[in-house]
């Protein structure tokens, strides 16, 4: 089957089909709107369809001229390994070159750094990790 890539954002409830389908919610329910809220703030998205139904997604959080972040890397998994994320990949990083913004990062799902070399990204240097704020869920 073709599939056909489009950079309008999806509708926020098949993102949230698509996104449910990697166990990151992590069991926790959303409405759609908690995930339209999250779209409209992207720079740029990039979606993946296979007829009318959303099969891959990836979006970029940016200020549009220093940094961009590369979050939401999502492939149905029934269509995985078949180069679909490799794509969504490469097109955003190009929009993201086109638009003149060359310092590009993401987070990598334990696993995945693999995938993530072959689309050009590298570790980062030991001793300059990411860091992450935990201390709201803490109490919870």
């Amino acid at each position: 089957m073709q599939i056909r890539f489009t950079q309008e954002a999806p509708d926020a409830t098949e993102f949230q089909r698509l996104y449910d389908s990697t166990g990151w919610a992590g069991g926790v329910q959303r409405e759609p709107e908690f995930y339209a809220r999250a779209l409209a703030a992207s720079w740029a998205q990039c979606a993946a369809y296979a007829g009318e139904e959303l099969v891959g997604f990836g979006r970029v959080i940016s200020d549009g001229v220093l940094h961009a972040f590369i979050t939401e890397m999502i492939v149905l998994p029934v269509w995985q390994g078949r180069g679909l994320g490799a794509q969504l990949l490469d097109r955003l990083v190009q929009h993201c070159l086109q638009q003149g913004v060359r310092d590009i990062q993401l987070f990598c799902a334990e696993g995945k750094q693999g995938f993530y070399e072959k689309g050009g990204f590298t570790p980062r240097l030991p001793g300059r990790p990411g860091m992450q704020y935990t201390r709201a869920f803490d109490s919870q």
